[in-house]
């Protein structure tokens, strides 16, 4: 799958400062049953499988997602494995792989050791708290797909807390519950710079 796309199409495309707007998620007090729901997730290893219908599936979409990544991550194997785990890690949380894309360009720029001013690591910005909370202290939040399993957790998490509503989640993620500015960047993030209409004839709708 690594060798799949040859990527021919020249997209511009405007992304988000170098700098980031990395947050950070406050730590909340959590329930017995609730620590052990996000335990189990964040511990489960199986094994990663594509998280698309068919083949056709996955090269359409990396067809899609990969030219508007490559002035970001110009290695084309490196560009689209992490744009497979992403993918992966947002399906298996329930989450739109294009919002987490969304956010990942506001939180950390797509830098993957990007660390911000609270001490957030990483592609989606987790606070270590979350890794002797819910997961173990020598998790490192630098590890792509470890990063991206707490983050897309975390997010998850937050949607349950707010019954569904993505702005106060977002809110909640980036440890701003009540202002405005960056679920909205992460919006426009989302549906400016990432959506994605599947080719005629798929099933998948986003």
């Amino acid at each position: 799958m690594r060798g799949l796309i040859t990527v021919t199409l020249a997209v511009s495309l405007t992304l988000a400062s170098p700098l980031g707007h990395g947050g950070a998620q406050k730590y909340e007090p959590l329930s017995a049953s609730v620590r052990a729901t996000l335990h189990r997730a964040i511990s489960d290893q199986a094994v990663p499988v594509l998280a698309f219908d068919d083949e056709q599936e996955a090269r359409a979409w990396l067809t899609s997602m990969s030219p508007r990544l490559a002035r970001r991550m110009p290695q084309r194997v490196e560009r689209e494995e992490f744009l497979l785990t992403v993918h992966y890690e947002a399906k298996r949380a329930g989450l739109d792989p294009q919002l987490v894309l969304g956010l990942i360009q506001v939180e950390s720029a797509f830098r993957k050791y990007a660390v911000s001013s609270a001490g957030a690591r990483g592609y989606m910005q987790v606070m270590p708290f979350w890794a002797k909370l819910i997961g173990a202290a020598d998790h490192n939040l630098f590890h792509l797909r470890t990063n991206l399993r707490y983050g897309c957790t975390i997010l998850r998490h937050y949607l349950d807390i707010e019954k569904g509503n993505l702005f106060r989640a977002l809110g909640r993620y980036n440890g701003s519950l009540g202002k405005a500015e960056y679920p909205n960047m992460v919006l426009h993030a989302w549906h400016g710079n990432w959506r994605y209409v599947p080719p005629a004839g798929s099933s998948t709708v986003h």
